[in-house]
């Protein structure tokens, strides 16, 4: 397979935009903007343990730095509140969803959109990354879905390339965040970091962006990762609405799945990737159009066999694992 080919099937199945295309020069009035926003030079980096930060709307945060914070997606005006009492000026999304940029400027804080994949943080993001954590007002919390994998990974790189954390307590991070070992390009990326002069930084030139355009293969991904998720707590909890969800309907909730992935395989993109690609995919539409039949015909008098649905469950969940394990996840550097 040709490395361009792999690139494009990292990039899209990541499920965020790879953010190697060079970035826009700002005009002038945004550059002088930055710079009236940017904080004084940061001291030099001293050693400190990884923080988790009891937040309660704030999945798995973790204070990195006296101006950084690694955490999940804020969802909802209980986060943004959460967010401004933590004294947060600007947040960070490394994620492919949408930034919730209204409601973070409802609560006086700004959006950057900076997404990179779970293969691993490319150099051109990386130098972006380390720009905005060294001139962007603080604290700041980078974001990703969960807070566990790409956000540790982005923060933990962009602080060590701005010298505001030293190269040795880069796995630490990804430790105490949970970073699954299968990331293994994301495990480079923070082992590999290490600090840019300043003098690369002040010289790169970056529009930072509220939201960044996404592909729509990849914009796909992460309408199926967000499905997907309300799907294994209504499975956790017998295949009912939870009370949290209380409005999600376990059927219908499936239907949106198996939708997801039968407009992936109508595209152009997908029809592209290689034929192993298109057979997870392929089986996972088909377990998921029989599990949405199965809790379709349950009644009250004759409820689901809940080893049926798992059995069903079980199948996207494992084509999810082998396609990410295959395509997402293999790191930059083996493309």
């Amino acid at each position: 397979m040709a490395r361009s080919r792999f690139f494009a099937l990292g990039f899209a199945i990541a499920a965020i935009a790879s953010g190697c295309a060079k970035q826009p020069a700002p005009t002038a009035s945004n550059e002088s903007a930055d710079a009236q926003a940017s904080e004084a030079a940061e001291p030099a980096a001293v050693a400190r343990e990884p923080e988790k930060i009891g937040a309660k709307h704030l999945p798995n945060a973790i204070r990195l730095h006296e101006k950084v914070i690694s955490g999940g997606q804020p969802d909802g005006e209980p986060a943004f509140e959460e967010l401004a009492a933590l004294g947060v000026k600007t947040v960070i999304s490394v994620d492919g969803a949408t930034p919730e940029v209204d409601l973070a400027k409802k609560h006086g804080l700004r959006y950057v959109h900076l997404p990179h994949g779970y293969d691993g943080i490319p150099e051109e993001r990386a130098q972006q990354l380390a720009k905005a954590v060294r001139d962007l007002p603080g604290p700041i919390y980078i974001h990703c879905h969960h807070g566990k994998h790409r956000s540790p990974a982005a923060a933990t790189v962009a602080c060590v390339s701005a010298g505001m954390m030293q190269p040795s307590e880069a796995l630490a991070v990804l430790k105490t965040a949970g970073t699954s070992e299968n990331y293994r390009g994301l495990y480079q990326s923070a082992e590999n970091a290490r600090r840019l002069d300043d003098a690369l930084l002040d010289a790169l030139v970056v529009e930072f962006q509220e939201t960044e355009k996404i592909p729509l293969m990849a914009e796909s991904m992460v309408a199926v990762e967000h499905t997907f998720d309300h799907l294994k707590t209504i499975a956790a909890a017998g295949w009912k609405p939870t009370a949290k969800h209380p409005d999600i309907d376990p059927p219908h909730e499936v239907l949106l799945l198996r939708e997801h992935f039968t407009e992936l395989l109508r595209t152009d993109e997908v029809q592209q990737q290689p034929e192993r690609f298109r057979q997870l995919l392929t089986e996972s539409e088909t377990a998921a159009t029989e599990l949405e039949a199965v809790l379709r015909a349950a009644t009250d008098a004759m409820p689901a066999d809940l080893k049926v649905l798992a059995e069903k469950f079980d199948v996207i969940s494992k084509n999810c694992t082998a396609c990410h394990r295959e395509f997402r996840d293999v790191p930059l550097g083996e493309k």
